[in-house]
């Protein structure tokens, strides 16, 4: 999926298919904005489809470790680089068993906790030797992209969902064309895509497929 191709459909769309740039209502350059915009709006609202695997070099000495850059959230610490895997535990479940932990000596990390209060920070136990490297999966904030280039991450089966995007947003602000409701029917159709896919997870992703428990046999 390109921005381009996302543009097309939406001009279809909002009926701005005019080839003279005089009489078109928007620019390449507006749409391509609004496409941007969608983007991240989708990944705060579904930061499960911009996960992304990659690397964490941790900060010698402490336990409290931060996610890149270009991290929305945190979603699991599988391992040490080239070594062994972590498991998740509960912080206040070793704090109270362990209280000293933060300050046990340094070593290959073997357990990780979720930060309570920022979601691109985690703790590591125990603290980090120098020169560790940690494989870690997280929610990528989408980069602004420009017309040609392919969207990475997002499945092309977002396509819809990202073209409702942006006839919502410039239908949003087109009120000298704007037909009554148009804006709110594309935002309803927009935020639907996205909520369906959750819902079908209980049927695609689970064992029982969605049926109560009492009735699964």
């Amino acid at each position: 999926m390109t921005l381009q191709e996302v543009v097309n459909e939406a001009r279809k769309l909002l009926q701005d298919t005019s080839v003279s740039l005089d009489l078109q209502r928007f620019s390449d350059a507006d749409l391509v904005g609004f496409g941007n915009q969608v983007l991240k709006r989708m990944a705060l609202m579904r930061p499960d489809l911009f996960a992304y695997i990659g690397t964490v070099a941790c900060t010698a000495g402490e336990v409290v470790q931060s996610a890149p850059a270009d991290s929305i959230r945190v979603f699991e610490v599988f391992r040490v680089q080239n070594g062994n895997a972590l498991r998740e535990i509960n912080r206040e479940t070793i704090d109270q068993t362990y209280p000293s932990w933060r300050t046990a000596t340094a070593g290959a990390a073997t357990a990780w906790m979720r930060h309570p209060r920022n979601q691109n920070k985690f703790f590591i136990y125990p603290q980090a030797p120098a020169a560790q490297t940690l494989v870690v999966e997280y929610a990528q904030s989408p980069s602004d992209y420009a017309i040609g280039d392919t969207i990475g991450l997002l499945s092309d089966a977002y396509f819809p969902a990202v073209v409702d995007g942006v006839v919502w947003l410039a239908e949003s602000i087109d009120n000298e064309h704007v037909t009554s409701q148009r804006a709110q029917m594309f935002q309803q159709s927009f935020i639907q895509q996205l909520q369906a896919n959750m819902e079908s997870r209980l049927v695609t992703d689970s064992e029982k497929g969605g049926l109560d428990e009492k009735d699964v046999r």
